[in-house]
């Protein structure tokens, strides 16, 4: 790891790009899982799905390997402007490839006007981790903001349940509930401890004006999808979705927005 790190180093982009790739690669091999009935059905739902299960693979691998990084490296939580390590230098490089893989899967596939809101999220990391890599400071602190992928691994999971039309099973039900704890555990406070750390170190920090302003942008989209979060799973309002000519679930984007 000490030998790649040089190269990884001089060549930020193309690294990313190799990631990208290698997203792209295990997107294909996936689709040769068998997927539910109610997703082979629609066309929406099958693009979904296969996006999803992409999604989930890099939630499962970056969330762990974030985590095992600040246990193995508690310094990384303290310094969060200049300290580093191979691994972590790393996981940046691959969660970056994984980032701009899924805008262009969104962006290519013709789903980016339905999908703006994940766009303009996806813009604002690829920036500042490419920002990261490129200067090598803020490592640490894209790290910690990929804790936020222990979280997403119950909300791919929330969709993908929704998407097969599981909303009833057991499943769902003790999903929605750990999706409630790891979000407050790993978003909000993910959040709002890096908000901290811009805000009391904004004097000398290198361009903390631009990360600060990031960073409220991600605070107003988290809170915002906690609120249609708690109201679609916890606080459900009664919804028709029979359509005028009588037939059922007439607008799956809109029922899959939830």
């Amino acid at each position: 790891m000490e030998a790649l790190l040089p190269v990884l180093k001089s060549h930020p982009g193309l690294s990313v790009l190799v990631c990208s790739l290698l997203f792209r690669v295990a997107h294909q091999l996936l689709q040769r899982l068998p997927v539910p009935k109610a997703v082979q059905q629609d066309a929406f739902r099958s693009w979904k799905w296969k996006n999803l299960s992409v999604s989930m693979v890099h939630s499962l691998l970056t969330g762990t390997w974030a985590l095992t990084c600040v246990v193995i490296w508690p310094e990384t939580l303290s310094n969060i402007h200049k300290y580093h390590t191979p691994l972590s230098y790393l996981l940046i490089c691959v969660s970056t490839g994984y980032f701009v893989q899924d805008a262009g899967d969104i962006i290519l596939t013709g789903h980016a006007r339905g999908s703006w809101e994940f766009l303009l999220h996806h813009a604002m990391v690829i920036w500042c981790f490419l920002y990261a890599l490129y200067t090598q400071l803020y490592i640490a602190g894209a790290l910690i903001a990929l804790f936020v992928e222990v979280n997403s691994v119950t909300l791919h999971l929330r969709l993908m349940l929704k998407l097969a039309d599981f909303q009833s099973s057991s499943m769902y039900h003790i999903n929605k509930f750990a999706n409630l704890f790891t979000y407050v555990l790993f978003r909000l406070s993910t959040q709002f401890y890096l908000t901290w750390y811009i805000v009391h170190n904004y004097s000398w920090l290198d361009h903390g004006g631009y990360f600060f302003v990031t960073m409220m942008v991600m605070n107003i989209m988290i809170v915002i999808y906690f609120y249609r979060l708690l109201r679609a799973d916890f606080f459900p309002r009664s919804k028709s979705y029979v359509g005028q000519n009588g037939t059922h679930n007439n607008n799956t984007k809109k029922f899959l927005s939830d």
